[in-house]
């Protein structure tokens, strides 16, 4: 082609389209134990900058999942890729984790540990600000062994950013805390957030999810079964309004409309607007002792997809 001919738009590189590489990347990971197919074909991307969660009931795969992510399992099948590449020596010093359970040394302080584990990495964090971050300052010379579940918590988020990492797992931090302590943490996690880092959570708790994450994806017997942002999900599975009341307050010779389901104590009414569902439970003679009227959340869609009751 002549230098001097234009060039077709619709031939010119979108450059400000493109996307950046993922961060972090699951190719059809499978893992498979005698008899048990644990993970079985996840694929998913993690940009910069994200808060990614995984959700499922127990025994879903969650756990590993990110165990082969961190590098700590490898997969039966599929690939891992970090910023476009294999797992390498650079990806042990651009990660930090905080494990489900994590056992500290006896006899040691606070700023001992920290300590400890900064020994283990060429580039660490600024003590004094990590410190400051996770609320740390007045625990520094007590016993590891001392510490309240909330305090051990903020100590191995210390830890899992002890290097300055730019991909931090979170393998359900929470989980045991109470109300309170719970919420203190979701606060640090979006604090590390604001500073750049990117996060990849699992988690039990919904309320979590729908907080902290841009995007989850909710896995079950080992596959993805929805993927997206939170709000988007729910808005794709339930109409606007959801009008819950007891199982016994709808009459027993009337049947459910297609609208409607039932569970062994509640009767759930999916609609779009509210005033025609309670005309029609006025009509029926339906006890309205009890009605509630909700916005569909992420547990409602955790529940839809997995069922009502959680596996052990």
């Amino acid at each position: 082609m002549c230098q001097h001919c234009p060039v077709a738009e619709d031939n010119r590189p979108h450059l400000a389209r493109m996307q950046p590489i993922p961060l972090i990347e699951a190719r059809e990971l499978r893992k498979h134990f005698p008899g048990v197919k644990a993970v079985d074909g996840i694929s998913f991307t993690v940009r910069p900058g994200q808060c990614f969660g995984l959700l499922g009931p127990n025994g879903a795969g969650k756990t590993t999942t990110l165990e082969m992510l961190e590098g700590i399992q490898q997969p039966t099948a599929g690939e891992v890729l970090f910023r476009g590449g294999p797992l390498g020596a650079d990806f042990r010093e651009a990660i930090g984790i905080q494990f489900q359970a994590t056992a500290l040394q006896d006899f040691q302080t606070v700023g001992e540990s920290l300590a400890m584990f900064a020994r283990l990495y060429r580039h660490t964090a600024e003590r004094d600000e990590l410190i400051r971050l996770c609320n740390l300052g007045e625990l520094l010379h007590r016993d590891t062994r001392k510490l309240s579940g909330g305090q051990r918590q903020r100590l191995l988020l210390a830890i899992a950013l002890v290097n300055d990492p730019d991909l931090v797992f979170l393998d359900e931090p929470t989980t045991g805390l109470d109300p309170q302590s719970r919420r203190n943490f979701w606060g640090l996690i979006e604090t590390v957030r604001a500073r750049g880092k990117t996060v990849l959570l699992t988690t039990h708790y919904m309320e979590e999810a729908e907080r902290l994450c841009d995007e989850i994806a909710i896995i079950d017997h080992g596959r993805i079964i929805a993927q997206g942002a939170p709000g988007t999900l729910v808005r794709e599975h339930f109409p606007p309004v959801i009008v819950r009341l007891p199982a016994d307050a709808w009459p027993a010779d009337e049947p459910l409309p297609s609208y409607a389901s039932r569970n062994h104590h509640e009767i759930e009414l999916h609609a779009a607007q509210v005033p025609p569902v309670l005309d029609e439970l006025e009509r029926i003679g339906a006890t309205l002792t009890g009605l509630r009227v909700e916005t569909p959340s992420l547990e409602d869609l955790f529940l839809k997809l997995t069922g009502h009751s959680l596996r052990a």
